[in-house]
């Protein structure tokens, strides 16, 4: 089976006419001026060509040549204007070489292919392990006597003939690929291009060119050095003159082998030469054999965002220490010591490189430990927040609305003999969210907070004034009785104007001994805070500009509210039944009892001195 690699759709296999008579020419032809490989011009007559056996005439003589594995393709110029006998020469040409080869599946694999405006293969490399085979399949060639497209026929040898399936070594057993390129005119497409790929790849190629042949593109394909791969022959007579060099170049010594080659890595042999190459991650220095790493960081495109480390398989990004490669390999991000140590943060956990620290929220101080952060400690206060759920707030404000609160509840000691914490929302309506006595613990409260729905609609702060007055502090709700001296205090959060009268309530929270706080954002009315805060104004009203930096009012209301630093400090919770407890209500009851026996005595006396004086005047 035949096969074909040809430029068009159409495969079409065309027969050179063997009828075909001997045209005149020219016995001697001019020599060509180059720098490459000339070999010597002599007219050869052409009756002794017809009298001379032809193998006879093209036979090589000498034992056969010893090169070692190879892989050998021969491109043969099978177009139109190649002559029938000089076609004839050609074929003999080949039977020639093969004689004086060491042909073998582990020596010299040999494959031929010709081309014309097609490609066709004669035989593949691994067709054949016997030389016969070969030369049997070389005298049934016919020529396809149609263009030539040589550069066609190199990429078929590049991508085809030298390839593992057509019985080519692979790469990785070093055997050299060598193709040996027999033309006699111009190619009619492109090979410069094709050619450098083929050379890319591995394969040597020698460029035979006979009597037509264009000298450039000789050039154009053939390896380097030049003087070495070119060669122009006056005639296809005198093609046998190449066979004799090309020869002698396959037999050659293998330099490599004889150990005289200096290569540091590795030693690369090839027909009659060799060459140094290096190892993947080296560079070939400038004297040829020696081999040098590549510092793949000093080209500068390696990217890397910290340091560039250079390895045998190209450049590779590292990070300083205390930093990560992040996946692109490229970028560093500080290590998150926080995410891999038990660090202990009660709050908040901040990496820093090679070591971490704890943070408290705002209005929190850290304390000794380096770990935990303050907390009112020392009183106890029944805190309602009232907060503000218009429609100005709008949703995501009222978000951080209660990332603030759960700040203030960060910083109280929340516990059911501490501080409670009860929170009422208000719009057009009051709706208590959480009473003073429902939740136990600063994480019960916090996650009551971050589950309130958002209200909308108008601003009543008045009418919430009412609702904390009347409702919120009742013991009902959960607030202390009075007698047991816990501090009652009320924080308003509002961003505007309310919408009904709030000077009632405001006054009568005041009266009820409610400590009253105003924080306003915005759009909130100072007359309207300083009306419902406590005296003095300025320790019980705070104002922000806007709902992201509200935050710094915490440490304020830190100061303000927590018993150990504000109003309440010293403030101490006694249980009624304890015995301090009864002896003092006693003394206070014998004493009001002991006033008031005082003054039922001078009401007496009084009494007595009226009647004495009405006696008198009547």
């Amino acid at each position: 089976m035949r096969s074909w690699y040809t430029a068009s759709a159409r495969h079409i296999k065309l027969y050179y006419p063997h009828q075909r008579h001997l045209s005149g020419s020219n016995t001697s032809v001019p020599c060509s001026e180059s720098a490459m490989r000339v070999l010597p011009c002599s007219p050869l007559p052409m009756l002794l060509l017809l009298l001379w056996p032809w193998e006879t005439h093209l036979q090589f003589e000498g034992p056969r040549c010893r090169t070692g594995p190879l892989d050998l393709v021969f491109v043969i110029d099978s177009s139109r204007s190649v002559r029938p006998f000089e076609f004839e020469t050609m074929r003999q040409f080949l039977v020639g070489i093969l004689h004086g080869l060491d042909v073998g599946p582990n020596a010299t694999r040999v494959g031929v292919i010709q081309y014309s405006s097609q490609v066709q293969s004669v035989f593949r490399l691994g067709a054949f392990s016997r030389r016969e085979d070969m030369e049997r399949a070389i005298r049934a060639l016919v020529p396809l006597a149609q263009g030539t497209m040589t550069g066609l026929a190199i990429q078929y040898a590049m991508n085809v003939a030298f390839s593992v399936a057509e019985g080519a070594r692979p790469l990785e057993a070093r055997v050299p690929r060598v193709a040996v390129i027999v033309t006699d005119g111009r190619p009619q497409d492109r090979v410069a291009e094709v050619a450098a790929q083929a050379r890319a790849r591995g394969i040597e190629i020698y460029a035979v060119g006979v009597q037509r042949a264009d000298v450039g593109s000789l050039r154009a394909m053939a390896s380097h050095p030049l003087d070495e791969h070119v060669f122009l022959v006056e005639s296809f007579d005198l093609i046998q003159e190449f066979g004799l060099q090309f020869q002698g170049r396959l037999c050659a010594k293998d330099l490599c082998a004889e150990g005289v080659h200096g290569c540091q890595h590795q030693c690369v042999s090839s027909p009659g030469m060799f060459h140094c190459a290096c190892n993947p991650g080296y560079q070939l220095a400038a004297d040829n054999k020696s081999c040098l790493v590549i510092d793949h960081c000093s080209f500068g495109n390696h990217s890397c965002q910290q340091e560039c480390v250079s390895t045998l398989g190209g450049p590779r990004c590292r990070c300083r220490e205390g930093h990560d490669l992040l996946p692109d390999g490229r970028s560093c991000q500080a290590r998150d010591l926080c995410n891999g140590v038990d660090h202990g943060c009660e709050f908040q956990c901040v990496s820093e490189g090679l070591t971490y620290h704890c943070l408290c929220p705002d209005g929190r101080q850290l304390q000794a430990d380096g770990k935990s952060c303050s907390r009112c400690r020392e009183g106890h206060v029944d805190l309602v927040l009232l907060v503000d759920g218009s429609k100005s707030v709008r949703p995501q404000n009222f978000e951080l609305v209660k990332r603030f609160v759960n700040q203030i509840v960060d910083f109280l000691d929340v516990s059911p003999e501490g501080t409670r914490v009860g929170l009422v929302q208000f719009s057009s309506r009051v709706r208590t969210e959480f009473p003073l006595g429902r939740y136990g613990t600063a994480a019960e409260v916090k996650q009551a907070v971050l589950a309130v729905e958002y209200m909308e609609r108008g601003t009543m702060t008045g009418l919430a004034l009412r609702h904390m007055v009347e409702h919120s502090f009742s013991e009902a709700q959960g607030a202390r009785p009075r007698f047991l001296n816990v501090p009652r205090v009320g924080l308003v959060f509002t961003d505007g104007r309310s919408q009904d009268d709030i000077s009632v309530w405001a006054a009568r929270a005041k009266e009820e001994g409610i400590v009253m706080y105003a924080v306003g954002v915005g759009k909130a009315v100072e007359e309207e805070l300083r009306e419902i805060a406590s005296e003095p104004a300025e320790l019980h009203v705070s104002y922000s500009p806007d709902f992201s930096t509200m935050t710094h009012l915490l440490e304020n209301l830190k100061g303000s509210i927590c018993p150990e630093e504000g109003i309440s400090a010293g403030t101490e919770l006694r249980s009624p039944c304890e015995c301090e407890s009864l002896v003092e209500f006693q003394g206070r009851t014998l004493g009001a009892l002991e006033s008031l026996t005082q003054n039922l005595a001078q009401l007496t006396a009084r009494l007595e001195d009226l009647e004495s004086q009405l006696a008198t005047h009547m």
